[in-house]
């Protein structure tokens, strides 16, 4: 199936209410709502990991309709300490998305993600299935070792003067193992060591997440907050095997089985490429699966945005996800 942009973004809107939740020490969360206070609840779940949220990802939404809950994951964004990667994992972010329900009183949500976010949409999924009234998924990643080394490799075939630049900031007997060589300066406490790192691992990602090559998604990348904490929480991630059993997110695929699923794929992604959602579609056959033409990895993409609006819309309009009394 192939998606169109024929879907605009949603008018630019400001919350109505904001706050910060305080996790085990270091962490403290930033939140926000949007849109209807007595509406379906839907929670944003950003990539990276660590790249934050922003004002745009508020727009897949409508707003007369959603009770939009965005949020930034320990580390990221204008959460705090940015960057901190102590109790940092998949299980503490898992457990940080049921303190927010809890303390949003919400007994339910649409649970919307794209590339980290759809990894940690599944491990949430798989972990609470009656929390979720839908699951809407893009650039799929089960940040399984293949994907991890395309990633840090595989992309050069397709970008090889931007491998190059990224390889290139480390000294060449290190070169073999980019991951170790990166981790090691993003942890570094001198910021001309790890801001750097930052820099030149988070303009290798920005440069191969659009079909063509995209000033503002490179000006996003390359502020200073996106920078650090997407590099250094990824590389923390990637040395970690992502705090979660081999293969466990296609393994426990069955405890999800019954949640409606969305899958908005684009043909050219990248950073996440096809065949990963292909293989997430083949053992959760139950989701609809959308492969977009014209598209790579990035939300904003015009194909991918018009898909994802496309799935909001119609969970709206078929009544799908009534938001449910509080409490749980």
């Amino acid at each position: 199936m192939t998606g169109n942009d024929l879907n605009p973004l949603y008018p630019e809107i400001e919350p109505y209410a904001t706050g910060r939740l305080a996790l085990d020490l270091p962490h403290e969360m930033y939140w926000e709502q949007c849109g209807a206070p007595e509406g379906v609840p839907v929670l944003f779940l950003h990539g990276g990991p660590g790249a934050g949220a922003t004002a745009a990802n508020r727009r897949f939404f409508d707003p007369d309709h959603y009770r939009i809950v965005v949020y930034d994951q320990r580390g990221a964004g204008r959460s705090t300490p940015l960057g901190a990667l102590d109790g940092n994992t998949t299980p503490k972010l898992v457990a940080d998305i049921e303190a927010l329900r809890r303390a949003l009183d919400i007994a339910g949500w649409v649970v919307f993600g794209g590339s980290w976010g759809s990894t940690l949409a599944l491990a949430y999924a798989e972990a609470h299935p009656e929390r979720c009234l839908a699951l809407v998924l893009r650039g799929v990643f089960l940040c399984r070792e293949e994907e991890i080394d395309w990633f840090l490799n595989g992309m050069g075939r397709f970008f090889p003067e931007e491998w190059q630049a990224f390889a290139g900031h480390l000294p060449e007997a290190e070169r073999a193992d980019l991951l170790a060589g990166y981790h090691r300066r993003l942890i570094d406490p001198d910021p001309a060591v790890h801001m750097r790192a930052a820099h030149a691992w988070s303009r290798w990602e920005g440069a191969c997440s659009t079909l063509v090559p995209s000033t503002e998604t490179m000006a996003e990348f390359a502020r200073d907050n996106m920078a650090l904490g997407l590099a250094r929480i990824e590389a923390h991630y990637f040395v970690n095997d992502i705090f979660l059993g081999h293969n466990q997110l296609l393994d426990r695929i069955d405890r999800m089985r019954a949640i409606p699923g969305y899958i908005v794929q684009g043909r050219y992604d990248m950073v996440c490429p096809i065949a990963t959602a292909d293989t997430l579609a083949q053992a959760w056959p139950e989701a609809e699966y959308t492969i977009v033409a014209a598209a790579g990895h990035s939300s904003m993409e015009p194909g991918i945005r018009s898909a994802l609006i496309a799935v909001t819309d119609r969970l709206r309009d078929n009544g799908l996800g009534r938001a449910p009394a509080p409490g749980g």
